[in-house]
């Protein structure tokens, strides 16, 4: 396990964007620059496609629950390396899911367990190279952590043609180091993203319903966004919607009526036959999740150059050999 060095825990996001042009003041101002929509697809498509090849890896982030879990453990996970070169314990995780408000330990625990048992975490030396309880990110898993910084920064950069997507793959581990700390602080305590809107209450709530909620927007036509009342969407089958995200078909048509009741999709002809449309209310509900998810992670991204610039890192650690 390397060693790297130990940062100031703040710096003031204050030095501008490293590749970009600050187009993200408050998530309103996001949502209306030209290229909004078009970052929003590009993540709702990208998401869609990478549930679809790596299921098992991407359910991670299949719920709202699911997905604050593991930034609060990748963020303690990446503090102690800073610190002395560990990694993250079970006990630990439990307490990170009770301070956030995030899960009781009992389902913290449980989720630990399944991380360990799925491969997505696994055991990792001691700070003095012996055994330990210690865990860390498998090869696979930063793989994915590092695919999902460089989809959201590509999604800023197509906003404002900044460069920091590329930025960041020039050393992703060691920039992972830096900004998933400051990014999930911030996305663990913002009000706004844990609590985004009645939809996602739906749908991030249950199984990969998240996923669902992806796909959706991923089949809509970008050209009819601006100014419909209602979306129409490429997908017509439930039974082909289920297969493809793992869940059953009663699954589906429990979310889809759930969100109906509420005037947020419907069939745009005979129900079950037809294709399925979304409210232009869903597609904005989405959409501000993202601008302010998209706001944090420019901010990270933003503060983690700054560091990078007064203290280079030497080395980054990770728990595969």
């Amino acid at each position: 396990m390397g060693r790297v060095l130990d940062f100031p825990p703040h710096r003031p996001a204050s030095s501008g964007r490293a590749t970009g042009t600050n187009p993200t003041g408050k998530p309103s101002e996001l949502i209306e620059t030209e290229q909004f929509s078009s970052a929003v697809f590009l993540l709702a498509r990208s998401f869609a496609a990478a549930y679809e090849s790596l299921p098992w890896t991407a359910a991670l982030f299949a719920t709202q629950q699911r997905r604050l879990l593991c930034h609060a453990a990748l963020s303690d996970y990446f503090l102690a390396v800073r610190r002395v070169g560990a990694g993250l314990t079970r006990s630990g995780f439990g307490s990170l899911a009770r301070q956030y408000g995030i899960a009781s330990r009992n389902t913290a625990y449980a989720f630990f367990d399944e991380a360990l048992r799925y491969n997505v975490i696994r055991p990792v030396a001691g700070s003095r190279g012996g055994p330990s309880d210690e865990v860390g990110p498998t090869h696979s898993t930063l793989s994915m952590l590092i695919r999902w910084y460089s989809l959201h920064f590509q999604a800023l950069d197509l906003i404002d043609g900044g460069g920091r997507a590329a930025r960041f793959l020039m050393e992703p581990q060691r920039m992972l180091i830096l900004i998933e700390p400051l990014a999930a602080h911030a996305l663990l305590t913002s009000r706004e993203v844990r609590s985004p809107g009645p939809l996602h209450a739906i749908f991030a709530s249950g199984d990969t319903g998240g996923f669902l909620m992806d796909r959706l927007i991923a089949g809509i036509d970008p050209e009819t966004v601006v100014g419909q009342g209602r979306l129409l969407t490429n997908v017509s089958s439930i039974s082909s919607l289920a297969s493809s995200l793992g869940l059953s078909r009663a699954h589906i048509s429990d979310k889809l009526a759930a969100a109906e009741s509420i005037g947020a999709v419907g069939w745009s002809s005979r129900r079950g036959r037809s294709r399925i449309w979304i409210s232009s209310g869903f597609y904005q509900e989405y959409a501000r999740a993202h601008a302010r998810k998209l706001g944090i992670l420019d901010d990270a991204f933003t503060e983690a150059c700054a560091i990078l610039a007064s203290f280079p890192i030497k080395s980054a650690a990770t728990s595969d050999s």
